[in-house]
């Protein structure tokens, strides 16, 4: 699809799901590639495609009130990428660790295994991101203690080989970390979101070693205000 072109009378409202073009709405990530200057796409090049993965399950599990608090982080993932696997690893980590203490117990399970998996992969590596990531599965295991238990159990069964850290494997973790807290028994599921995804936006930029600043060709294209 070529690039989309934008007037400041059809700026979209953030919404869910994918768009064909700006006027029928767009999601964040379509508008980060409008940001970026890239063709009209919920997945640009411009976005590590996990954090993007991220993003896009964000917008959609979000209330149409807490899409609308996402517009502000959406000039911070233009250009913001890496080709290291550890990144994947990062980021899944900082998900699961937010849904852990509030998923149902069932998702839990999945995500203690997601975390203790991860943890095997950062184990041995001496640099700050990884020691940042292992603090922070720690601190979600012991906000649920059973389903750390059962995760420890399960692999135990399955063998203690080297646990998979695939990019696939990372993305179902934070598959799973979204939808249980948009499903949790708890008032605050859209702030948690919110909180989820620029967490794991700042994670990326220290990651990458960039600033927060967006590019002046950014700032030109979200010159124009989002309609609400």
């Amino acid at each position: 699809m070529r690039g989309a072109e934008f007037h400041p009378d059809v700026v979209p409202i953030l919404s869910p799901g994918r768009h064909r073009s700006p006027r029928r709405g767009a999601c964040f990530m379509e508008f980060a590639s409008f940001l970026a200057g890239e063709p009209w796409s919920d997945h640009p090049a411009c976005t590590h495609g996990t954090l993007a993965h991220l993003a896009r399950l964000v917008n959609d599990r979000a209330s149409d009130a807490g899409r609308a608090r996402l517009t502000a982080l959406i000039p911070s993932v233009v250009g913001l990428t890496s080709d290291d696997p550890l990144l994947d690893v990062v980021l899944a980590v900082r998900a699961a660790h937010a849904a852990l203490p509030v998923a149902a117990e069932e998702r839990q399970r999945s995500q203690a295994v997601g975390l203790r998996s991860a943890m095997v992969a950062l184990a041995g590596r001496d640099d700050d991101v990884s020691a940042a990531a292992r603090e922070l599965a720690e601190s979600a295991l012991r906000s649920a203690p059973a389903a750390d238990a059962w995760a420890v159990r399960f692999i135990d069964e399955v063998g203690r080989g080297r646990p998979r850290t695939s990019v696939k494997q990372c993305r179902h973790v934070i598959t799973g970390a979204v939808d249980g807290i948009a499903t949790a028994a708890v008032g605050d599921r859209d702030d948690r979101l919110v909180a989820l995804l620029a967490a794991a936006v700042s994670d990326t930029e220290r990651f990458v070693g960039r600033s927060a600043e967006p590019t002046d060709g950014v700032r030109q294209r979200s010159a124009a205000p989002i309609a609400t």
